[in-house]
């Protein structure tokens, strides 16, 4: 279509990425020209200028902000089902943008389909204007996403991506191990008959976190029990009913470890519903200590992940590679450590 054309229609408004493709250059070099970057070559400045005024393209507002200064528009792409690690996301990276003088804008996609193709998503990023993005999981596990985010040439960080995937910049913790060494801990208190919620198989993290259940279970020498591991999927009343069905089984664990807080709590809202008591009767641990850990009653044992922290790495790390001159430079793909905390939900065996 040419130009003549596309300004006898109606249409949306004309975006960054369209302008690239006019011009020739990535969606980051149009970014730098609105923002009268010294480190593009005037040649480029020119065929941007020219693409900008053939598409009669007007910055939103956005982009608006961007050509004022050094504040970045930051996107945060999620479909995660726990509210609670949503939110421990949220204010990691808020206050990191705050710190920093950016913007965070928010792509919820909890109500697209799991399987649905990922171009919408990118779509929708690119129309945006955006300087970059934020990826959560479980869309930061979705290769079909993150290629098309490259595709795009659309800057990007991701919070606990694919298994060896490192072309992004990155952020994570090693799960299987965080796993394993709450089983120790375990084992240490004199737990042995211990049982397990994993959540969606779908989740990277999850299929980590179960590795280091059985992992601790075959180097303590103690035998796998099916009845004794249920499935979730990262939500309160998924843990609920898995939680039903362990306390059904013929023999009664000790714990019940669950592959994140939300499934604890619903954990132990089924212990309690049973008419047990929690931990005297059935001890209950978790992953995340999301900000549920602490609010239900008993406070919950659990695996620290640095949540907060973790988001506010990823918006340092996402302002480095735009502001970048070199597009080229390494990549970093963070990791850190985690703590376990002890509350009243774990019962000291021994």
């Amino acid at each position: 279509m040419n130009v003549k054309e596309r300004r006898g229609q109606r249409r949306q408004a004309v975006t960054i990425k369209e302008v690239a493709d006019l011009a020739g250059v990535s969606q980051m070099t149009v970014s730098r020209v609105l923002n009268n970057s010294e480190v593009v070559r005037e040649n480029t400045r020119k065929k941007v200028e020219e693409a900008i005024r053939a598409l009669n393209y007007r910055p939103n507002l956005l982009a608006r902000g961007l050509a004022g200064g050094q504040a970045l528009f930051i996107g945060l792409v999620y479909n995660n089902p726990s509210n609670s690690y949503i939110s421990e996301i949220l204010v990691g990276a808020l206050n990191q943008c705050r710190s920093m003088g950016h913007y965070l804008v928010l792509e919820d996609c909890r109500s697209d389909e799991r399987h649905a193709d990922q171009r919408s998503v990118v779509e929708r990023i690119a129309a945006a204007g955006l300087s970059g993005v934020l990826v959560i999981p479980p869309l930061s596990e979705d290769n079909a996403l993150l290629d098309g985010l490259r595709a795009q040439d659309i800057p990007a960080v991701v919070i606990a991506p694919p298994q060896g995937r490192t072309d992004f910049p990155s952020v994570s913790i090693d799960d299987e191990a965080a796993a394993e060494a709450m089983m120790l801990d375990l084992f240490e208190q004199g737990h042995t008959d211990i049982a397990f919620i994993r959540g969606d198989e779908a989740q990277n993290a999850a299929r980590r976190r179960y590795r280091g259940y059985l992992t601790a279970l075959k180097a303590k020498g103690i035998p796998v029990r099916q009845e004794w591991i249920a499935k979730g999927d990262f939500n309160y009343r998924s843990g609920m009913s898995a939680a039903m069905e362990l306390l059904s089984a013929p023999d009664r664990p000790s714990v019940i470890f669950a592959c994140n807080d939300d499934m604890a709590a619903g954990a132990v809202a089924a212990i309690q519903a049973q008419g047990l008591k929690v931990p005297a009767d059935v001890s209950v641990v978790g992953f995340d200590d999301s900000s549920i850990a602490s609010g239900i009653w008993p406070t919950l044992t659990t695996v620290r992940q640095p949540i907060s922290q973790m988001a506010s790495r990823a918006v340092e790390l996402l302002a480095e590679r735009v502001g970048s001159d070199d597009p080229s430079s390494e990549v970093v793909n963070a990791t850190l450590g985690i703590e376990l905390v002890h509350r009243q939900s774990l019962q000291c065996l021994n």
